[in-house]
């Protein structure tokens, strides 16, 4: 297969779902071997979207170089991944990407609406012979890599919620990621939402942009913090089980997000891996440790 680029620039703008920073980023095409690069224009300084780069992953994962930071990568990565795009130049003028509505869609609508050129060199794939695995022992948490002849992902989340229960994902590249995982946004549970608002995080949370999942019976006092968190007059719980700020694409939304992360996560290796990947309970510190582990194999 052929790299890809894309065929033009693309804006986007909003608020850092964390920070609450307001940023612009621009998508814009990149030469052959180059990659996807994260270029802060405010700072002059270029990021290599590389798992060598990443230096916290704290609800998000964020890649730094010297005091230059771009955090929350994982769902332009994601999107540009599942699109099949090898290089890719995203110019930002702040230090966290914009949540949007806490998906990959808005990317992945903008650029299929053009599609993606073809260059002349060969797709570089990331191919390695021992299978490895990254495990958290306090958690139960893996992922085991091993070496394929195509890029398969199987996922398991299981948080012990009697709302989630177990969802289970499984993505190649004949899945079709814009409609079966680009609009599947983030989500947290709602006894974690005022503890990440008092440790200064969730400050771009909005009832657009990400699924807040009631795990235990709330007041009303409870209700109306995250209300004002969210700047809503008022919200309640559905008998599903969630805050009724937004409704679910799909009854497994938040399971095939966390595929949508991992994806993300994995292209920090550097290239399309032959491989095939299984996460139980992945999360963004497991994703880049595996990513990681993978690049030393180089």
């Amino acid at each position: 297969m052929k790299q890809r680029t894309l065929k033009k620039e693309y804006t986007f703008e909003g608020r850092g779902l964390h920070t609450g920073l307001y940023s612009h980023i621009c998508i814009k095409p990149a030469k052959e071997n180059t990659g996807i690069n994260f270029y802060r224009t405010d700072l002059d300084v270029t990021i290599p979207a590389l798992a060598d780069y990443v230096s916290n992953t704290s609800r998000c994962t964020l890649l730094s170089k010297g005091e230059a930071q771009v955090s929350t990568v994982e769902h332009l990565l994601s999107a540009l991944t599942g699109l099949g795009v090898d290089n890719a130049l995203v110019e930002i003028d702040n230090a966290e990407v914009p949540i949007l509505d806490g998906s990959a869609i808005c990317y992945v609508d903008a650029i299929m609406q053009d599609g993606l050129l073809e260059q002349d060199a060969e797709r570089q794939y990331f191919k390695f012979t021992e299978p490895i695995e990254v495990k958290y022992g306090n958690t139960g948490s893996y992922i085991k890599i091993e070496p394929a002849d195509k890029l398969s992902i199987d996922v398991t989340v299981d948080f012990d919620s009697r709302v989630l229960g177990v969802q289970t994902s499984h993505w190649d590249e004949s899945v079709d990621y814009s409609k079966e995982f680009a609009p599947c946004r983030t989500f947290c549970f709602m006894h974690e939402l005022v503890y990440l608002a008092s440790q200064g995080l969730a400050k771009g949370g909005s009832v657009d942009n990400a699924i807040v999942v009631v795990e235990h019976p709330v007041d009303d006092k409870t209700l109306a913090q995250i209300a004002e968190i969210f700047g809503q007059p008022a919200l309640a719980v559905t008998q599903q089980g969630y805050l009724n700020n937004l409704e679910l694409h799909f009854p497994d939304e938040c399971g095939r997000h966390k595929m949508l992360d991992l994806i993300g996560d994995m292209r920090l290796i550097g290239a399309y891996p032959l491989a095939h990947i299984v996460a139980y309970k992945p999360g963004h510190a497991l994703n880049t440790d595996a990513a990681k582990t993978l690049r030393k194999l180089k």
